[in-house]
Formats: structure tokens, C-alpha cells, sequence
């Protein structure tokens, strides 16, 4: 009887084991933006009624009608998927992948639709002001209040812009700019901070939604000073953030009570470090704080790399093996390890790390290309709990952005090969 319940408990253990894909990096970045287009839809619909319209232009306004897909959302996890998808069209060389963002814009922007949700939102903010407008689609393009509202999506447009001009896009495009520039709060020394959940909270994940945006623009405008002020916020964020006896970031420092946060949450860092390799990979060459960039990166390369999970795999907690393993951090690592390597701002070493990575991610991928162990929209709170108890969620774009930016870089990343001892003993000189 023993020995049955032993067996019974081993095969337990067996069948828990999340099964691994067969696919390589590109088959599964394929998979799974082929099934992001083939479910998108084009239209609205009354939650109360039920009725579906292909377009609003001429709608009667009603505040029950929303965008009935989550791809048309305007989210900032929208705009990262969106960054994937023209990466892997550029990488395989598929013009569709590009055609599909430009599409969901032009949804946006261009078919009469967008002056619909515009009434509601004014409706809904005269009559309850800011809480009534979150429960809207698309509040975030007529708030334009903080960086999630505009960031990342802000960033897509510009990618389009720049193959595909539109006026109604640089309009957004010069509206976003002019809010980082004269709106978004700041600290006296140029940090931009949030004024929640204290007054002046520096928030890691507005690295990447700020240099997401501001990274492009210097790409597309040619002005330095979009570097210079991207390049700014790695430093100062570094020096505000960084826990240097762990070697990683803090989720936030509010600067009221001169605290920092009680986390040191994967995504928060995975923004920090996906921000910095997309800012490299734009800034000039001979930019002056190019090197500092570079310095910082690596520092951060070094220290992230000593959480990673026996899997492949980081927890959602960096420094906390209890709680789970999530893949948004696991590809924003990989994603930024894989693209250092390949452009040697990291050691050719550093690449075994996302090989590593990429076999973990690979346990949360399906053969359909489904996406699993993405943690869902995460605040700052003044407790390990919260993060350890945050849900997880399938094919959500919170996720299938970043594995799949993850994804395209490791498609042509180099293998790791290992120098083996003897092939440095000639090297040695023995002298007497």
C-alpha cells in the first residue's frame, strides 16, 4: 500500500509539471500573434442590450456602449503589444502584423468613431467627474492624465507615423509630448513621480512608460533633448529605486516620508530594464550619457540574473522563492538580456540566462500559442500579501506584449557556447 500511494504522489507530481512547447521562439511568436489577429474584432456593443454595431458614427449616444474587444482598448498594454507586432512583422518580414496596428488606429482615429466616445466621456465626467469615466472605452485618450493613458500608446503611433504618416496621429502624437513636457509631475530634478499612492511616488513602471514614448520621439524628431531627458530618468530612477545590497529595483520610493515600498516586484523591474534596452537601441551613438546608460544596464543585467528561478523562470516576488513564477518579468528580462547580447552593450555570457528564460516562458506557452502566468494589472500596496496573492490570467495583453517582444529577439539570438578549460591552458606561461 505504501509503495501505490509513493507511485500514486510521483505521478502527481509528474502531471503538475507544466509541459513544455515544442515550438522555437519564432513558431511561438507566430502562434500567438496570428491568434491575437484572427480574434480581434471591429466593433461595439450595448452591455445592456446586447446590440453589436459596426460603427458609432451616427449611434444615438448611450453610455452602456463600449469597444467589444480588448485589442481596440487604448491601454498601455495595448501599445507594447502593438511595439511586438511591428517587431515581428519587421523580423519575418510580413507586412500584416503592421497592417493590423495600423488598422486598430486608424479604428481609433479615423472611421468617425472616436467623437462618439468623446460625447460620453463628457457626459460621464459632468455628472461624476474622473470616477465616472474609468468605467468608459477609450477615457484614457481624453484624460491624458498620466503616462498609462498615452506612454506606450503613444510610442505605437509614433512607430506608425514614421511608415505610414497621418495627421490625426501626430496630433496625439505632439499632444502626448507637449503632456511630458510641460504636465506630467516631476520632481525638482527632472523625475517624473505620480501624486498616488503618496504625493511624489516614483513608480518603476514609468520608466518604460516614459521612455517608451520618449525614445521614439528623439528617433523620429532627431532631438537630442528626448535622449537626454530618457537618459535622465534611468539615473535618477537608479538612484531613487535601487536596492544595492539586493542588486535590484524597489517597486517605488515615495519621496513624502523618504520610503521605499516593500517590494521588489519582477514586472516593475522588467520595466525599468525593457525601457533601457529600447532606449539604447535609438540613442545616438555619440550621445554623452550614452555610456552611463550602458553601465546602467549592465548593473542591472548582473543583478537580475541572480534571481533567476532553477525553471528559468522569475518569481513574482524577485527575492521571495515562495511566490509564483510569472512570465511578464521572465520576458521582459529575456527580452532585454537578448537584445544587450546582440548588440554588445551585455558579455556574449549573459545570453545562457535567456536561453534559460526562454525555455521557462516556453512551459507557459501552449501549442496554440495561449499565454498563461501573466500577472494582472498591479498598484503599489504597503503589503508583501498583496503582491503574493495577485491572480494570474490567460492571453491577456498585460503579457502577450512583452513575450512576444521577447520572443523576437531571441529568434537571432547567438547560442551560448561555453570555452572550455583546456582551450585556455596554452595561454598560461609558466615562469621561473
Amino acid at each position: 500500500m505504501k509503495r501505490i500511494l509513493i507511485t500514486c504522489a510521483f505521478f502527481m507530481s509528474i502531471c503538475a509539471l507544466p509541459a513544455q512547447t515544442k515550438m522555437t521562439a519564432g513558431e511561438a511568436a507566430e502562434k500567438i500573434a496570428n491568434r491575437i489577429l484572427e480574434s480581434t474584432t471591429y466593433d461595439f456593443k450595448n452591455t445592456k442590450t446586447g446590440e453589436v454595431y459596426s460603427s458609432v458614427k451616427n449611434l444615438p449616444l448611450s453610455m452602456d456602449v463600449k469597444v467589444n474587444c480588448k485589442y481596440n482598448n487604448w491601454h498601455y498594454t495595448n501599445g507594447v503589444t502593438h511595439l511586438a507586432l511591428m517587431e515581428l512583422g519587421a523580423k519575418v518580414g510580413d507586412k500584416k502584423y503592421e497592417t493590423y496596428v495600423l488598422k486598430n488606429m486608424d479604428f481609433v482615429f479615423n472611421e468617425g468613431n472616436l467623437e462618439f466616445f468623446r460625447k460620453q466621456y463628457n457626459a460621464a465626467f459632468k455628472e461624476d467627474g474622473w470616477n465616472a469615466i474609468r468605467k468608459l472605452s477609450w477615457h484614457m485618450i481624453f484624460r491624458g492624465k498620466r503616462l498609462d493613458d498615452n506612454g506606450p500608446m503613444g510610442a505605437s503611433l509614433i512607430e506608425l507615423q514614421m511608415h505610414h504618416p497621418d495627421t490625426s496621429f501626430l496630433d496625439y502624437i505632439n499632444e502626448t509630448a507637449d503632456h511630458l513636457k510641460y504636465a506630467e509631475p516631476r520632481l525638482a530634478d527632472g523625475t517624473i513621480a505620480r501624486l498616488w499612492p503618496h504625493v511624489n511616488t516614483i513608480w518603476a513602471d514609468d520608466a518604460f512608460m516614459a521612455i517608451s514614448f520618449l525614445a521614439r520621439m528623439g528617433k523620429m524628431t532627431g532631438d537630442d533633448r528626448y535622449f537626454t531627458d530618457a537618459a535622465n530618468q534611468v539615473i535618477n530612477y537608479t538612484r531613487y529605486l535601487w536596492c544595492p545590497e539586493k542588486q535590484i529595483y524597489y517597486h517605488c520610493y515615495h519621496t513624502d516620508n523618504k520610503e521605499h515600498g516593500v517590494a521588489h516586484w519582477s514586472r516593475a523591474n522588467g520595466w525599468v530594464f525593457m525601457a533601457q534596452a529600447d532606449l539604447l537601441a535609438m540613442m545616438p551613438e555619440d550621445h554623452p550619457m550614452r555610456d552611463a546608460v550602458i553601465e546602467n544596464f549592465n548593473m542591472q543585467a548582473s543583478g537580475v540574473a541572480r534571481y533567476q528561478g532553477k525553471n528559468g523562470l522569475w518569481h513574482q516576488l524577485l527575492d521571495k522563492v515562495d511566490s509564483y513564477e510569472e512570465i511578464t518579468g521572465t520576458a521582459m528580462f529575456v527580452f532585454g538580456i537578448a537584445r544587450g547580447v546582440k548588440n554588445g552593450w551585455l558579455h556574449p555570457d549573459f545570453i545562457y540566462v535567456a536561453e534559460q528564460g526562454l525555455k521557462g516562458m516556453m512551459t507557459r506557452i501552449s501549442d496554440d500559442g495561449d499565454v498563461t502566468a501573466i500577472c494582472v494589472g498591479t498598484g503599489i500596496m504597503p503589503s508583501l500579501a498583496y503582491y503574493y496573492n495577485r491572480p494570474t490570467q490567460e492571453n491577456d495583453p498585460m503579457g502577450e506584449g512583452p513575450v512576444l517582444r521577447a520572443l523576437v529577439e531571441m529568434m537571432d539570438a547567438p547560442k551560448y557556447t561555453e570555452i572550455k578549460a583546456e582551450q585556455q591552458y596554452d595561454q598560461i606561461v609558466v615562469r621561473k
